[in-house]
């Protein structure tokens, strides 16, 4: 297995649903605002909402009816349409932007410090994801996240999976797209970035969307597949 990809010097990673649990995060911290704030709704629908509202967000700015934004930007303007869906109101300006940046204080998934830390011996390892760098940071400073480079869709002005945004991460690590292997629960990320000619690794989330929202997801020939970070790094042959 390592003789394929030895090529490979840099691992980007999805971070939404592949390195945090969005789901998880949002609900619990979701209720225990809403018990502070008097706020009594299905926060595990609130989150599958808000998460939902973020592909029509950044296709509307790729049809150029909003300017480009990024995701702060975006996940605000889908929560105050849910605060008006929900019926939530009275919440102050610094209420609104504390919720909003919940994105920045989504929790790993259990394998990934432990995984990341590993790949990280023998692999540059960043991430790439339409979150924008502060949000980025922040989550890695709240969750210990162990990244070598923090990457982003802000930074080229496009979001995934526009080719734009793998190209330019190859790039800036001053590496070719087959020297970087994309990692990702989402197999449209792989298949973006696999055009352009980055290598492939599936790591399937099934509790991405909540225990009552399991998701299967089909690997492509061409990807490796593993359970978590750690799995991904003894096919690595990562001690």
């Amino acid at each position: 297995m390592q003789s394929e990809h030895s090529k490979v010097k840099a691992l980007t990673f999805d971070v939404f649903g592949t390195v945090v649990d969005w789901y998880g995060s949002i609900v619990a911290e979701g209720e225990v605002f809403g018990n502070t704030h008097g706020i009594d709704i299905d926060w595990a629908q609130f989150a599958l909402k808000w998460r939902s509202g973020y592909g029509p967000a950044m296709d509307r700015v790729r049809r150029g009816e909003l300017p480009w934004q990024n995701i702060d930007a975006l996940h605000r303007l889908i929560l105050n349409s849910l605060l008006d869906e929900f019926e939530i109101v009275g919440l102050s300006e610094t209420d609104k932007d504390h919720l909003n940046r919940v994105w920045h204080r989504l929790k790993p998934w259990p394998d990934a410090v432990s995984g990341l830390n590993r790949l990280r011996k023998q692999y540059i390892v960043a991430t790439l994801s339409n979150g924008n760098v502060a949000l980025l940071t922040n989550m890695a400073k709240f969750g210990g996240l162990p990244w070598d480079c923090i990457l982003s869709a802000e930074l080229t002005g496009h979001y995934k999976p526009d080719p734009e945004v793998y190209q330019t991460a190859a790039s800036l690590l001053g590496l070719t797209p087959g020297e970087v292997m994309m990692v990702a629960a989402h197999p449209g990320d792989l298949r973006a970035s696999q055009a352009v000619g980055f290598q492939t690794a599936l790591v399937p989330r099934p509790l991405e969307y909540g225990p009552g929202g399991v998701q299967g997801v089909n690997a492509h020939p061409s990807d490796l597949v593993a359970n978590d970070f750690n799995e991904l790094a003894d096919l690595l042959s990562v001690e």
